[in-house]
């Protein structure tokens, strides 16, 4: 299934219709679908509201409303518009939920009601141009709840605002926490524009609109779970993978702990954390995980003498000497197993020169700076776009980090992740990302699929931690590596 724009969702929808199934089916089934899941990511009940223009994107909020109700939420419906401007489905909608009325004036946090969860189905995927009142009106409401009361946004398949094909945004467009997208996704969604008002990304499926076509697509943890079948009663250490991680300096002694944390919650069998002579005394003072072994090199030369499933390189290696940097571009160049190429190991090989020296066996991990240094097009270009064009010339996997990380190889279409939140925007998370992509490696998973799911269940873990015990602001990345466990059980299991 690929990303979509709205003349093709619309040519899905008139299929379903001419084989007999009505767009109240369709409404029906979205509703439910979208409240089970909502109730699955917030399973603490509060108040629910949703903001309902006169269209069918309101429709499908009322009928979650209904689940919400059933999972013990309270619900309200907030409009600018009376029950007689509804279209013909809203309104039945609305009849169904029983009792409820339509609140006219601007909705107020009252005591008891929180958490509050906000749902925007003021405009569907067709709306284009500015927000005309009263539906602007109803937006400013919803970010002010948002920025002052602590609600949270979720947009019923696109953000009110917000240009399901191109992903343009115009003035006061809903900023949503959760774009829960119908059926199949749509472009927009995905673009650099877009990704403030989107937030992270869910995907209601529907039997009855299949799309099968090829090309870019999200990373959803349904489409990556038959990459994880159970292990076997008798796996065994070694079956599970040697990862080897070459990480962590004076001052930077943590990446080197926190990568190995991300590799033995990765799954990993055997994690050896490499360090050089002189930082071996720091390292081993500090809190790194019992279960790893910390082995002391003479030179980086010395990792040719060890085998290894993965290799991850880079993290904390700062003010490295110029025979150590000669060292560690030789282990990089001539390593024939996966490697995990993160952090100085990039500069490195940026200062270097990157003709010839980005091998496909190499995932690369860089985040926008890295990437600038390595491929200084990349600021005229999209991240979508430079993605696209690096591995074109440079063949690898590539995880290019951001708030919507993208993951590519050489030939293959985009990816993009869907999971995490703000709270990963601190030092020391791609550590954990490199630990645990270098397990996945170390297991056997190929390039593609490894970072694929690297990048969802570090994000999946992020939001598990959130949600139990940090907040945005709270969240650290040793939060992210000990919530791996719950994010591979959602991943088998579901939200």
């Amino acid at each position: 299934m690929g990303l979509i724009s709205c003349h093709q969702m619309r040519e899905l929808e008139e299929n379903a219709f001419r084989q007999g199934i009505s767009a109240e089916d369709l409404m029906n089934k979205a509703g439910m679908r979208l409240g089970e899941t909502l109730v699955d990511l917030y399973p603490n009940p509060g108040t629910a509201v949703a903001y309902i223009g006169k269209g069918n994107n309101g429709g499908d909020a009322l009928v979650a409303l209904r689940v919400l109700r059933a999972a013990g939420w309270k619900i309200a419906v907030r409009s600018a518009f009376r029950l007689l401007e509804f279209g013909v489905l809203p309104r039945q909608k609305l009849r169904e939920l029983g009792e409820i009325e339509v609140q006219l004036d601007p909705w107020k946090l009252k005591i008891g009601q929180s958490p509050l969860l906000l749902l925007d189905g003021l405009l569907g995927i067709g709306a284009n141009g500015p927000l005309r009142e009263p539906i602007g009106a109803l937006a400013a409401e919803m970010n002010t709840l948002r920025d002052r009361e602590g609600a949270e946004v979720v947009s019923i398949d696109v953000p009110s605002g917000v240009n399901a094909n191109d992903g343009g945004v115009v003035q006061g467009a809903v900023l949503a926490d959760l774009t829960a997208t119908i059926g199949v996704p749509k472009k927009g969604l995905v673009a650099d524009s877009a990704l403030p008002n989107v937030g992270r990304i869910e995907v209601i499926t529907l039997e009855e609109l299949p799309d099968l076509s090829p090309g870019d697509d999200l990373t959803t943890g349904p489409k990556l779970r038959s990459l994880f079948p159970p292990r076997t009663f008798g796996t065994h250490k070694g079956e599970a993978g040697r990862v080897g991680v070459v990480a962590g300096s004076r001052g930077m002694l943590g990446a080197g702990s926190l990568a190995a944390l991300g590799a033995l919650r990765g799954g990993a069998g055997l994690v050896t954390l490499y360090v050089l002579e002189k930082d071996y005394p720091l390292m081993i003072s500090t809190a790194i995980p019992p279960e790893v072994m910390v082995r002391a090199l003479s030179s980086y030369d010395d990792l040719k003498e060890w085998p290894h499933s993965a290799l991850v390189i880079g993290p904390g290696l700062n003010g490295l000497g110029g025979h150590e940097r000669t060292a560690l571009l030789s282990v990089l160049e001539s390593s024939e197993c996966p490697l995990v190429v993160d952090a100085e190991a990039l500069n490195l090989i940026a200062a270097a020169g990157v003709s010839g020296r980005i091998k496909s066996h190499m995932v690369l991990t860089p985040h926008p700076g890295e990437m600038n240094r390595m491929f200084p097009r990349a600021r005229q270009l999209s991240r979508a776009e430079c993605a696209r064009e690096f591995v074109e010339s440079h063949p690898c996997t590539l995880l290019y980090k951001g708030a919507r990380t993208i993951v590519t190889s050489a030939g293959e279409d985009l990816y993009y992740n869907v999971t995490g939140n703000p709270g990963m925007a601190s030092g020391g998370q791609g550590d954990v990302l490199s630990g645990l992509l270098g397990a996945l490696l170390a297991g056997g998973m190929g390039g593609l699929n490894a970072a694929r799911s690297a990048a969802w269940l570090a994000g999946r873990a992020s939001e598990i931690a959130v949600k139990k015990h940090q907040s945005p602001e709270s969240l650290i990345p040793s939060d992210t590596a000990h919530a791996l466990g719950g994010a591979f059980r959602a991943l088998r299991q579901g939200p």
